[in-house]
């Protein structure tokens, strides 16, 4: 069994998911304000639009050829705050109802965290389809297969704690990390897929706050692993499960805030 520090740790680790809870949902209730209240004609009405691509039938070519319809467009502002309020709702529920901070901590005690993988699978699939959209994924399938693909990614996570839980490092199997690894790297060659295809001087016209997501992002896509990686091989202080659940803790944080603020930001383009 993961070896923890005892009840004072887990009243640190309470005190800190508060803590931690309520600056996600600071930054999220001030974007929300400032997409509705001091920005709304310009952050509040940036969206991104969703389309349905189809086939239809040209008669004056006799060929099939592709058209969309506008399904309904992504409010990027709203859902950058989202994100964050997300975070902050899971902290939230591990840590001030009794009886899911006692499953919380159950569940730590056997190197394991439900709430974190869940979390993660809904926070950073909407983080990813965000970013798609900015690079210019617009059609509804390919936005859904890539939420449910970075979610399963997300899922292998837990898979990978339940499956070794109470296991020596001699024993562990890390089949469910490396194929959530290989899940986690599909979104994003359909992102560089679409980057590719874009012609050379259309390329220099992106944004810098896209390509800051993206190294954000992808700094953030190997940390975490890192962190797991650690836990596993019982590095220095990631002997402690605890100590490697506060190091999740503090990278959720830091690179869902700058995510979340690079992405507002680039509500302030012309839409």
């Amino acid at each position: 069994m993961t070896s923890v520090s005892g009840k004072l740790s887990f009243r640190s680790l309470r005190r800190f998911n508060i803590i931690m809870g309520a600056l996600h949902f600071t930054q999220g209730i001030l974007m929300i304000l400032m997409a509705t209240v001091f920005f709304s004609d310009t952050v509040g009405a940036f969206g991104l639009e969703v389309r349905q691509n189809f086939l239809f039938f040209n008669q004056e070519t006799f060929s099939l050829d592709t058209d969309y319809n506008v399904l309904f467009d992504l409010p990027i502002a709203i859902l950058a705050a989202a994100f964050l309020l997300l975070s902050a709702l899971a902290h939230a529920l591990i840590s001030i109802p009794e009886k899911t901070n006692a499953i919380y901590n159950a569940d730590l005690a056997k190197g394991i965290n439900r709430f974190r993988w869940f979390e993660y699978a809904i926070s950073s699939s909407l983080m990813i389809i965000l970013i798609a959209g900015l690079f210019g994924i617009y059609d509804i399938g390919s936005l859904l297969l890539i939420f449910f693909i970075n979610a399963g990614m997300n899922l292998f996570g837990l898979v990978m704690e339940q499956l070794n839980s109470g296991r020596q490092k001699d024993e562990l199997d890390w089949g469910p990390f490396w194929w959530g690894t290989i899940m986690g790297l599909i979104p994003w060659v359909v992102i560089i897929l679409y980057v590719t295809g874009t012609a050379s001087e259309a390329l220099g016209e992106i944004p810098w706050f896209v390509w800051a997501i993206v190294g954000t992002y992808f700094v953030a896509f190997n940390t975490f692993p890192i962190n797991m990686a650690l836990q596993y091989l019982k590095v220095g202080k990631w002997k402690n499960y605890i100590y490697g659940e506060r190091v999740y803790i503090v990278l959720s944080l830091v690179a869902k805030t700058i995510l979340a603020w690079l992405v507002f930001l680039g509500t302030f383009q012309p839409n």
